[in-house]
Parts: C-alpha cells; sequence; structure tokens
C-alpha cells in the first residue's frame, strides 16, 4: 500500500520542466492506468452498459413469461392427457368385464350346442341302428320265409299226386266262396 501512495505522492513533487522519463514501477503504474480507464468506462460506458442490461433483463424476462405460458399449456396437456388415460383405463376395464362375461356366454353356449349335437347325433345312431336291426329282421324273415316256402312246395310236390292235388285245389276254391259270402 505504501507504494500506491508514494506513487500519488510523486505524481505531486514532479521536478518542473526538464526531464521526460518512464516510470519503471509497474504496480504504480498499472493502478494508475486502470483506475484511468475504468473511470472512462464508467462515465461514457453507463449509457450503453445500462442498455445492455435492460434488453436483457427484457429477454429474460420474455423468456419466463414463454416458459409459464408454455408450462401452463403442457399441464393442461397433461391433464387433457391423463382425464383419456383415466377413460380409456375405464373403457379397458369395462371391455375387459365384458369380454369375460361374452366368452362364458359363449362358452356356455358352444357346451349347449355341443350337447344337442351330440344327441341328436345319438338319436340318429339309434334310428340307424333299429332301422338296420329291421332291415335285418326283414331279410331273415324273408329268407326264412322263402326257404320255408320252398320246403313245402317240394314237399308238397313230393307228396301231391294230381287227385290229392285237385281236391286242395277244390278246398281252397270253396274256402274263398264261403270267405266271399261272409264279406259280402
Amino acid at each position: 500500500m505504501k507504494n500506491v501512495t508514494d506513487s500519488f505522492v510523486s505524481l505531486g513533487h514532479w521536478p518542473s520542466a526538464g526531464s521526460f522519463g518512464f516510470n519503471t514501477d509497474i504496480f504504480s503504474t498499472n493502478l494508475i492506468n486502470l483506475s484511468v480507464v475504468l473511470g472512462v468506462l464508467i462515465f461514457f460506458g453507463k449509457g450503453v452498459l445500462s442498455d445492455l442490461l435492460d434488453n436483457r433483463k427484457r429477454r429474460i424476462l420474455n423468456t419466463i413469461r414463454n416458459s409459464e405460458e408454455l408450462r401452463g399449456g403442457a399441464i393442461e396437456q397433461l391433464e387433457k392427457a391423463r382425464a383419456r388415460l383415466r377413460k380409456v383405463e375405464m373403457e379397458a376395464e369395462q371391455f375387459r368385464v365384458n369380454g369375460y362375461s361374452e366368452i362364458e356366454r359363449e362358452k356356455l353356449n358352444l357346451i349347449n350346442s355341443t350337447s344337442k349335437t351330440l344327441e341328436q347325433l345319438e338319436n340318429y345312431k339309434n334310428e340307424t341302428i333299429q332301422f338296420e336291426q329291421q332291415r335285418t329282421i326283414n331279410q331273415v324273415r324273408q329268407r326264412v320265409f322263402q326257404q320255408a316256402l320252398r320246403g313245402a312246395l317240394g314237399t308238397l310236390n313230393s307228396c301231391l299226386n294230381n287227385e290229392l292235388h285237385l281236391r286242395t285245389i277244390s278246398a281252397n276254391i270253396g274256402m274263398l266262396e264261403s270267405m266271399k259270402e261272409i264279406t259280402d
């Protein structure tokens, strides 16, 4: 500090006329130069610096306002998205519940339909079996009747002679005539 005060004191004691020289004390000359430069900057640059700071302040305030508006819009969109999400979740839950009940209903319908189809197939099978049994019984009866008829015809042909044959025919004709009289 002593050097600083010495440099101001030495300014007042300059020798009068005569010599011009350089002050080689770097610390004292830098301090003086800095003081002068700062004084000039403050005096002339105060308006420019004030304008720059005002512009910067306005830009910052505009940016803050824009950010607040964007934040408000984002919050509004977020609320809308949340409301849509809740609505979609409720619809999904309803679809899930309805889907389960629909699946159960379809399952019961399928079981009932399959049961009815199986019952119809069982009835058809039983009818087919009865039909085949009846057809087989009829075929067996027809064969038995044909064999019995052949056997009877064979026995009759071997046992009957012409006279016996004529008497049998006459007896049968008499029976037919008596039946005809009864029906008339």
